[in-house]
């Protein structure tokens, strides 16, 4: 099945790859400067970066990440990215985002 892509933010893109109600993966696309804004959910989740250069802000700290980096987020810890040069993230959720669909 192939799912539409949508623009949650300025300079965002997000598609839905897979997903079942137990996981879900997702592909985010960043311009550079584009936010992933702060924000906590119940869902696990784990980043894989694809492309680009990203800093992470999770739980009061920064983490510079950069392709074939990845951190597990856990359920409802803030976090947030700003996207330091274009690229993607290939995010898994467990269980899936409803709201995503």
């Amino acid at each position: 099945m192939r799912y539409p892509i949508t623009s949650p933010d300025e300079g965002v893109t997000r598609q839905v790859l897979a997903e079942n109600p137990e996981l879900m993966v997702v592909a985010f696309g960043f311009q550079a400067g584009a936010e992933g804004k702060l924000h906590n959910h119940p869902h696990v989740q784990s980043t894989f970066v694809e492309s680009g250069r990203f800093q992470f802000h999770m739980d009061g700290s920064d983490y510079d990440l950069s392709a074939g980096d990845s951190l597990i987020i856990p359920s409802n810890v803030t976090h947030g990215c700003l996207c330091l040069e274009a690229g993607r993230l290939i995010d898994t959720f467990t269980p899936r985002r409803d709201d995503f669909l």
